[in-house]
């Protein structure tokens, strides 16, 4: 399991306050009563996500709870404006998702490399005692207070993105799976949830190119209802572009066990349904080639599949070849979406 990996982190933020506008009056050598010149209050600084594609985690969080930026300056003589408060830039890994601390509700999330979004905005500066002259005051003496900054708890949780997301019960070999195709080393034994957080690998594949896979934990019957670590599970799934089914081959009912993750899934989001979908029949070296015929009327009809072994090798490299065409394909489909829309 890796420890670094933090999808949840609750924290606290204070914007800075906007500065107070200045009620001073312009002197100078022979003039006892200048008219007003008090300058502007500078804005208090804002807290900003940022979002950055090489982070994975919210680890820099969890020893971050509290952040502050930084008050707007006052503003001064000759209608010189007070220096803005310094904005703290948060950066944060993409699917990273706000909500109220307090009440839970979904604010937004950060989706693009680059994207930035105000989390908590800076008060505004106040108006210096210039702006309040009129034919009938013509010396004001009063300025604007500077606006408070705003200040809270919010929620960040991270769904993970990568291309291809490991669905399944516990320990049907996703971890296994990951460890072989990728230089990941998740945490791997002969029990339920080992896996309590995703694990992301890198997959070499031909020519140099390569795809992101996460291992997603095991989903149990009821995990769309929250059951054991659920929505906390099934939020992550949300983010891969395309799913890779993980069944054991030598499984009691493997049309079952589909069908269960199907509706988990389908209750959680049924927009889960619309990705990419290709079923891995795990620990292939557990059945042999009579028992897969045998067993061949058991595999959903709508569903490619194909029979991998972690252990002797078996279909891995079959296995990658079709992973990246689905993702090849996918990031085709989103494309062309992408380009219909910009042109209507």
């Amino acid at each position: 399991m890796n420890g670094n990996f933090v999808d949840y982190v609750k924290i606290w933020l204070r914007s800075g306050n906007g500065g107070p506008g200045s009620a001073h009056f312009y002197r100078a050598k022979g003039i006892t009563k200048g008219g007003p010149d008090g300058g502007d209050g500078g804005r208090g600084g804002h807290i900003v996500l940022k979002g950055n594609r090489n982070l994975w985690t919210l680890l820099g969080f969890k020893y971050r709870k509290h952040t502050k930026a930084e008050h707007g300056g006052n503003g001064s003589e000759n209608h010189r404006h007070g220096a803005d408060g310094q904005d703290v830039i948060l950066e944060v890994p993409l699917g990273t998702m706000v909500r109220d601390g307090e009440t839970g509700a979904y604010e937004f999330e950060i989706t693009e490399h680059g994207e930035e979004r105000i989390l908590m905005r800076g008060g505004r500066g106040g108006k210096g005692n210039s702006h309040f002259k009129s034919s009938t005051n013509q010396t004001p003496r009063y300025a604007q207070p500077g606006e408070e900054g705003e200040e809270g708890w919010k929620i960040l949780e991270l769904k993970v993105l990568a291309d291809v997301g490991l669905v399944g019960f516990p320990n049907v070999g996703k971890s296994t799976l990951l460890s072989v195709v990728s230089a990941a080393k998740p945490e791997i034994a002969n029990y339920e949830f080992t896996t309590l957080v995703p694990n992301l690998g890198i997959v070499q594949y031909r020519d140099g190119k390569s795809f992101a896979m996460a291992d997603i934990p095991g989903i149990i019957e009821g995990a769309h209802e929250g059951k054991g670590l659920g929505h906390r599970f099934l939020r992550h799934i949300e983010r891969n572009a395309s799913l890779l089914f993980c069944i054991p081959a030598d499984a009691d009912d493997i049309r079952g066990q589909y069908r269960v993750l199907l509706r988990e899934l389908e209750a959680y989001n049924p927009e889960l349904l619309d990705k990419p979908r290709l079923l891995a029949l795990t620990r292939a070296d557990m059945v042999d080639e009579e028992l897969k015929e045998m067993r061949a009327g058991e595999i959903p009809e709508d569903l490619p599949h194909q029979y991998i072994s972690a252990v002797t090798g078996e279909g891995i490299q079959e296995l990658k070849d079709t992973l990246y065409r689905m993702i090849i394909e996918s990031r085709e489909d989103y494309d062309g979406v992408q380009r219909s829309m910009e042109e209507e």
